[in-house]
């Protein structure tokens, strides 16, 4: 039983690869092999194990969400990852989105500032073999991650009005930073190229993320 369905699971991940990153224009081969490998099913609550590969968010608890894959996959991409670069996550959630980064060979740091979800995140990502390259912290992603700056990219995976300027200056010059900006329910999925003269803005799509909290850790509600 435990077989099948695992099984099961394994169809619908690559099925979903197939028909939801590759046929909406998901290239990059990195990526593509990370969402086929990462169970997802791990980073969600147990009854909602058979949606797992679903296109569309799923509730996480705390009022929080996981990304459905494709965006996931989206955000993932503009980042360019490459083996051995040092990305700072904003909102590590149950722990998904770091550990499509880390799959792709990325060394991630990630911020959470619901308890909860920080100690959630921290078994997941053991249980599944990506703890040694994803290092969580509990606080305000407001801040950033002064003490392990400089980054080569960054990405929110919850939605501020405008980046965080402690994010934009702990990102080098060159590397990028994905985030949705904006407010409910109108928010645009940006892409931002750091360089010498600030940073450069590229629209890519319209979406919908939680909003970013800026409060001390575990005071969110």
């Amino acid at each position: 039983m435990v077989v099948e369905r695992r099984d099961k699971l394994v169809i619908a991940r690559n099925r979903m690869v197939e028909r939801q990153l590759q046929a909406r224009g998901i290239r990059d081969e990195r990526v593509l092999a990370a969402m086929g490998v990462v169970p997802r099913e791990l980073f969600i609550p147990p009854s909602a194990v058979w949606g797992a590969y679903d296109d569309r968010p799923l509730s996480i608890g705390h009022g929080q969400t996981i990304s459905q894959p494709y965006i996931v996959a989206l955000m993932t991409e503009l980042l360019e990852p490459k083996p051995g670069m040092r990305v700072l996550e904003i909102g590590t959630g149950s722990g998904y989105q770091a550990a499509v980064l880390a799959d792709c060979e990325v060394e991630v740091f990630s911020i959470e500032v619901i308890p909860q979800l920080h100690r959630w995140a921290q078994t997941n990502l053991e249980s599944t073999g990506y703890a040694d390259t994803v290092h969580l912290r509990l606080g305000n992603g407001y801040l950033g991650w002064p003490e392990e700056a400089p980054f080569e990219a960054a990405v929110l995976t919850c939605s501020p009005g405008k980046l965080p300027p402690a994010i934009g200056e702990q990102v080098v010059t060159g590397g990028r930073i994905v985030a949705p900006i904006g407010g409910y329910p109108f928010q645009d999925l940006v892409l931002f190229e750091v360089t010498d003269g600030g940073l450069l803005k590229r629209r890519i799509t319209s979406v919908l993320f939680v909003p970013m909290v800026d409060v001390e850790p575990g005071t969110e509600s």
